[in-house]
């Protein structure tokens, strides 16, 4: 069974479906046993989907504008 240094090298790989099944079937156990690789696997799997949706979509001029000056209130607000 990999540890968990190793399952961070494996994780593209295993996404990719580029990971033997014998090495599938480690990666499933450490996964079956670690709460904190089953949290990078996933972060990792939302990442690769995320970009591979493709850019986000273009705001209204106007629209981006009210966003930033509502994020710098925000942020004065903190302080």
């Amino acid at each position: 069974m990999p540890t968990c240094r190793e399952m961070s090298e494996l994780v593209t790989d295993y996404l990719d479906g580029a990971v033997p099944r014998r090495a599938r079937v480690g990666i499933w156990l450490h996964l079956f046993q670690c709460e904190a690789c089953r949290r990078y696997f996933d972060q990792v799997r939302r990442t690769v989907r995320l970009l591979a949706s493709g850019p986000p979509a273009s705001l209204e001029p106007r629209t981006e504008q009210s966003l930033i000056e509502a994020t710098h209130r925000q942020g004065r607000h903190e302080m």
